[in-house]
């Protein structure tokens, strides 16, 4: 604007802006987590049809060729052909002696909660009585399992309990993951 006497007449003007909180995501369950990671780096990490690497050999997460994790038993390397037969048959000769306790796979051998019960009764047996244990009871088995795992172990929770017992087929390569960690805790112990 101007006066009459052409003088400027300066104008201010002040705005305000208030940032709204967006609301916190909902927190994903390490089973979802590791789904969405599993398939990220499935798109990311196309293997041409030549390639040495296959999906039952996990490899270094820096993407290095080679096993997450060697067995030193040399009757596990003369028994199996692939890391995940190798783990497999470290979990069948560990619990071997438990009652309910068939693992034959990784899915649906682990659907109840006993196997990880016993895989982790096997190493620590004071943590709790497995005979007192029904395949019945599956949330009360996993998270019995999970929790003394973390707490005498320090073996992180991947695997939730409501996941775990939402599905009677459990995703392997979940359960497959988590078993690794168990392995890589005990694996120097009797």
């Amino acid at each position: 604007m101007e006066s009459q006497d052409n003088s400027a007449v300066t104008t201010r003007t002040t705005v305000t802006t208030k940032t709204v909180a967006s609301s916190a995501p909902k927190p994903m369950s390490p089973f979802a987590k590791f789904r969405q990671l599993d398939k990220q780096n499935s798109l990311s990490s196309q293997s041409p049809p030549n390639s040495p690497k296959t999906p039952s050999t996990p490899t270094t997460p820096s993407g290095a060729m080679g096993p997450m994790f060697k067995f030193t038993d040399p009757a596990l390397n003369r028994r199996a052909a692939t890391v995940k037969d190798q783990l497999l048959q470290w979990c069948q000769m560990k619990t071997k002696e438990y009652e309910n306790v068939k693992i034959e796979n990784f899915s649906t051998s682990w659907s109840d909660g006993m196997a990880f019960c016993a895989l982790i009764h096997h190493f620590l047996p004071d943590a709790f009585d497995f005979s007192k244990l029904t395949p019945q009871q599956r949330r009360h088995n996993f998270t019995l399992a999970f929790r003394v795992a973390d707490e005498k172990a320090g073996i992180a929770p991947l695997l939730d309990v409501d996941d775990m017992v939402a599905m009677r087929k459990p995703d392997w390569k979940c359960v497959f993951t988590y078993v690794q960690s168990i392995y890589r805790r005990f694996k120097n112990e009797l």
